[in-house]
């Protein structure tokens, strides 16, 4: 975070809307350009775009980057399971948010974290930082097994999981100007959807979410605050669950139906999830029914009992029915189920309900039971969630007469195979439902196949138009790799702080009983628009407070500034109030304040940056120098001795060391300290000293972008110095010798004597034309130099001895000044104008011919 001095320009004002404001300067094409790539956020998945599997999406907005889950696709093995990070620098990646902990959202992290350059912060909720731990070691121990190209091992793993960081719900946290808040999803235990706010435009992530209460989640939140960009799940396109009583009973039948033939019945799950709420379902169903009490459940997870104890710590963040049950007895230490840890254990003997992961039958128990089953037709098997295509769970589910074995083998299918939907994602109405309830300005729809993204967007632009819906969203549905680019206004505001808000309250209190405008400035909301230039910077900001036409206000909207500044006299301040100050930034967000109170409200301190310059001198004495420097700067230009080392420049601050001495050995001595010293000060900005017996010339200034234009000024009078044509003359006194500098100052003064040898000549015609001659050759150049239009009414044989020489105009701002050279006068009608002109002519003259000048200053006294 820095701060930097006002700026000494007047800003620009120009006519705003009322939300809109003024801005400082004006700024170039590319720079607009520059902040309009600022301001557009894009947004790509490089996984479940347009699938479902491996979500991991990629967020950029204001030089930030985000990461939104970082998942594996369940239809694959090894590294072809991770998403597209090939499209992306993982080294730009700042923050990465986990939304719950099924594999297909984050079993790709600890690959992201520790096989990449990724060096950001990782964010997820308690419960799935205690599940994902287990989680992934157990998907680590099957990848292993199952492919040659395992991602990583289990101790990078372990690595990963010391870094990640938790947070619970409803908790902000600010990590570099990106601020986010988690939100109850309702998916599984700890989901969570994310709203994330960056310079003030808020996107909602939502993962999978449910928006229907089950047997011990609750159901997905809506975040308090308006949502700019909503990024939400397709799972389900435009289907719509049965009800969740309909559903129950229809489980629990199907399964009584299976055991009572003699039948072994297959629910393949994912470990968590949903299969608490269908242990739930068929606990209560074996306890309500004793003839089924003798056929045994089989809960066959190796993490069963280990995550079980998380959902028992977690129960807090359960509904309400779990926990009033808690308080009688533990709804989860269930009496009818049984904890299978592995085949060995498994007596497979007889009816029986059989739980197993993984959900997709790809691998694992649940692929070893459907193999050992499906041939005989008094088994069942039930799909009860959402199977990703690809996978054998979905090639199930068209009943094929005949599958392979994981060794290879045809096995014939004869077992009964249903789905029951008890996928805690939303179907089409609930989600409909929340995208309306949010009203978001950009739809980004995510993690659905094309088929049921492409129908989904469909139905929702069809309802909204038939429904005549105000200024609906506008329906993104990317492919992986595919960018969305979302453009915002870039408006920046900035809250007034400490005596500037007490200026505006004061301002605003005689308007009690009208609309009052405050564009910029106050505790109430200021808008610093282009004025701002970027993050952690700080500039003035003029603040304005008048006009029916601008945003209306009223004093009750004004907040109070921080600290006990409204206990401070209030200052009378006119109708029309102007308010300047500092704009301080720091990740996005902007304060008005006086200098004075930079200390009190930020970790700020004002600091004045002290300028200093050396420049030697060889043969130029201190009184040229000071005519050098008078030419340029004949009214601002102020000349002193003192008998003092020189100290700071004019303008600093108390407390400034004295300036360091030069580089000689013996130029700190006594003696120089009680010798006069000489000054210069320009425009009361940039001093020139000269200290006694030392040839060199010490250039001080208070630096800012103003002071440094003027010293680069001064300092470009003063290395030309001793470069000059009249420096050579004047030093060389007449003498033919070589000077210490570089300049051929022996061809010039050749010339020079060249044209004061014509003194014995006519002076007529020496003086008056071969001498204004010369020095009209060089005067058009310098004044050309200073003024935009310069005529020196040139003939076609102007070099010709016997041409005479014509006189030259000079304007400026209408104004005109004629030199004649021969007649050796200047007419203008502007005195000021005229006397500058006049200097710059003599300045010329002076190097050119010392005769010529005499007689110059003879006529022009």
């Amino acid at each position: 975070m820095a701060a930097l001095p006002p700026s000494l320009l007047s800003p620009k004002t120009r006519t705003a809307p009322p939300s809109s404001t003024l801005t400082n300067g004006t700024h170039s094409s590319s720079a607009r350009s520059s902040r309009r790539d600022e301001e557009t956020m894009h947004f790509m998945p490089i996984g479940a775009g347009s699938e479902v599997g491996r979500s991991c999406h990629i967020l950029k907005f204001k030089g930030k980057t985000l990461m939104l889950d970082c998942g594996s696709h369940p239809a694959y093995n090894g590294l072809g399971a991770l998403p597209f990070l090939d499209e992306i620098d993982p080294e730009t990646v700042d923050l990465v948010l986990i939304t719950h902990f099924h594999l297909d959202h984050c079993a790709s992290l600890p690959y992201f974290m520790e096989k990449t350059t990724f060096k950001g912060r990782v964010f997820m909720t308690h419960p799935t930082k205690a599940i994902f731990r287990w989680m992934l070691s157990d998907y680590v121990r099957v990848s292993s097994s199952s492919a040659d190209d395992t991602p990583y091992d289990e101790h990078d793993l372990q690595r990963a999981y010391d870094r990640i960081e938790v947070v619970d719900f409803h908790q902000q946290v600010d990590v570099g100007g990106v601020r986010f808040t988690a939100y109850n999803a309702g998916h599984v235990l700890g989901a969570a959807m994310f709203q994330i706010e960056i310079a003030g435009v808020r996107v909602l992530y939502t993962g999978d979410y449910s928006r229907e209460e089950d047997r011990h989640l609750m159901a997905a939140e809506k975040p308090r605050d308006s949502v700019d960009v909503l990024v939400c799940e397709s799972t389900y396109g435009v289907q719509n669950h049965t009800p969740r009583g309909e559903r129950e009973a229809r489980f629990t039948s199907l399964v009584h139906q299976i055991v009572a033939r003699g039948g072994r019945c297959l629910v393949p799950i994912f470990a968590l999830g949903r299969t608490q709420e269908l242990l739930l379902i068929l606990d209560e169903y074996w306890s309500e029914h004793p003839e089924l009490q003798h056929i045994p459940i089989y809960y066959a997870s190796n993490l069963a009992r280990k995550c079980m104890a998380v959902y028992q710590t977690y129960m807090n963040m359960m509904n309400g029915n779990i926990r009033r049950q808690f308080a009688v007895k533990n709804p989860f230490a269930f009496k009818f189920i049984q904890y299978l840890r592995s085949m060995a254990s498994f007596d497979d003997v007889g009816p029986c309900v059989m739980l197993a992961a993984p959900a997709m039958l790809q691998s694992g128990l649940s692929r070893e039971l459907l193999e050992m089953w499906c041939p005989d037709k008094k088994n069942g098997l039930i799909i009860p969630g959402y199977v990703v295509e690809g996978t054998l769970g979905k090639h199930m589910l068209t009943e094929p007469s005949e599958i392979s074995s994981y060794s290879g083998n045809r096995l014939p299918v004869r077992c009964s195979i249903d789905y029951i939907s008890f996928s805690a994602h939303v179907d089409y109405m609930q989600n409909r439902d929340f995208i309306n309830l949010i009203h978001p300005s950009h739809l980004i729809l995510v993690h659905g196949e094309t088929n049921m993204m492409t129908r989904l967007k469909n139905a929702l632009l069809a309802t909204w138009a038939s429904d005549e819906y105000e200024l609906p969203p506008k329906v993104h549905a990317p492919k992986n790799a595919e960018t969305v680019a979302l453009h915002f206004k870039g408006e920046k505001f900035a809250k007034a702080l400490g005596m500037l808000a007490v200026l505006v309250d004061a301002a605003t209190r005689p308007l009690a009983a009208a609309p009052l405008a405050i564009e910029e400035g106050g505790s109430a909301t200021v808008v610093a628009d282009d004025g701002i230039q970027g993050e952690d910077a700080s500039e003035s900001v003029t603040a304005v407070t008048a006009g029916p036409d601008a945003m209306e206000v009223t004093p009750s909207d004004i907040a109070e500034p921080a600290g006990e500044v409204l206990d401070a006299p209030i200052p009378a301040v006119p109708t029309t109030t102007i308010v300047q100050g500092l704009v301080v930034s720091k990740d996005f967000h902007y304060h008005l304040l006086a200098v004075d109170e930079l200390r009190e409200f930020t970790d700020l301190r004002p600091a004045t940056i002290h300028m200093r310059q050396y420049v030697p001198l060889e043969s130029a004495t201190w009184d040229l120098v000071i005519w050098h420097l008078g030419l340029v700067y004949p009214e601002t230009l102020v000349v002193s001795e003192v008998d003092l080392a020189p100290t700071a420049p004019i303008g600093g601050s108390g407390g400034i060391k004295p300036a360091s001495p030069p580089p000689d050995a013996d130029r700190a001595t006594a003696k120089v300290a009680t010798q006069m010293n000489r000054r210069a000060v320009v425009d009361e900005i940039v001093t020139i000293t000269m200290p006694a017996s030392q040839r060199e010339l010490l250039v001080e200034w208070i630096g800012n972008p103003v002071n440094d234009v003027l010293a680069d000024a001064v300092m470009a009078v003063l290395l030309h110095v001793e470069s000059s044509p009249v420096s050579v003359k004047m030093t060389s006194s007449g003498q033919s010798k070589k000077c210490g500098h570089g300049h051929d100052d022996h061809e010039t003064q050749a010339d020079n004597s060249d044209l004061d040898s014509h003194k014995d000549e006519n002076p007529a015609l020496v003086t008056v034309e071969v001498v204004a001659r010369k020095v009209k050759s060089q005067l058009v150049e310098f004044l050309r130099s200073s003024f935009d239009y310069v005529d020196d009414q040139p003939s076609a044989d102007a070099d010709a001895p016997t041409t005479p020489v014509s006189p030259i105009v000079v304007r400026l701002d209408g104004c005109d000044c004629v030199i004649d050279l021969v007649q050796m006068k200047i007419t203008c009608e502007n005195e000021g104008f005229r006397n500058r002109v006049r200097d710059i002519v003599e300045y010329v003259g002076l190097s050119v011919s010392e005769m010529w000048m005499e007689e110059w200053l003879d006529q022009n006294p």
